[in-house]
């Protein structure tokens, strides 16, 4: 039997999103075919989870621990987990991929909430995403760090998947379609 995490999720073609993962949802995670895991929480994932990684050829990204900065002020977590993981999800020679926290909610639903911004989601959408995933212990830190990113900080990689490279092509033609209906509209 096939048992997933519990807030699993597809994000993106190739992309998924996870919180801890569990010896039952092992037989699930390995029909994903994944070639990383990119764990965003600082606490180290148990043996079992460790040696499944190894066992089954996931290469496990620990980001959390690297990044992980305690008191900064009023953020949920810092830039930097945030602008490196999206870049490592963004790049196709890490696909497919599963982003990883404890609960599945702060860290992961913060750092695709800004991805969903880089994809120029509208706010409202991204927090129903949010909200969906982290249900009563979603969290206003989280909501406002969201809003408040600076997605210029992201460098995009030369590997990008090509439905990133399509979404980002329709939204430029589609704010060229509007800047002309704008302008004729002003003359």
């Amino acid at each position: 039997m096939l048992i997933p995490p519990e807030l699993f999720g597809l994000v993106e073609k190739d992309i998924y999103r996870s919180n801890t993962l569990k010896p039952e949802n092992f037989p699930f995670i390995k029909t994903l075919n994944l070639r990383t895991a990119l764990l965003l929480s600082p606490e180290i994932p148990t043996r079992t989870v460790s040696f499944f990684f190894e066992e089954s050829g996931i290469k496990l990204v620990h980001l959390g621990i690297k990044t992980w900065k305690p008191d900064i002020e009023w953020r949920p977590v810092s830039d930097e987990l945030i602008k490196e993981g999206i870049e490592f999800i963004l790049n196709v020679q890490n696909h497919p991929t599963i982003v990883i926290c404890t609960s599945g909610i702060h860290e992961t639903g913060t750092l695709i909430g800004c991805f969903r911004k880089l994809q120029r989601w509208n706010f409202n959408s991204i927090l129903f995403e949010y909200h969906s995933f982290g249900g009563s212990k979603s969290r206003n830190a989280n909501e406002q760090y969201i809003e408040l990113f600076d997605i210029d900080l992201i460098s995009l990689p030369k590997n990008l998947p090509s439905w990133f490279i399509d979404q980002q092509q329709m939204m430029n033609d589609e704010e060229k379609k509007m800047k002309n209906k704008q302008n004729k509209f002003i003359d």
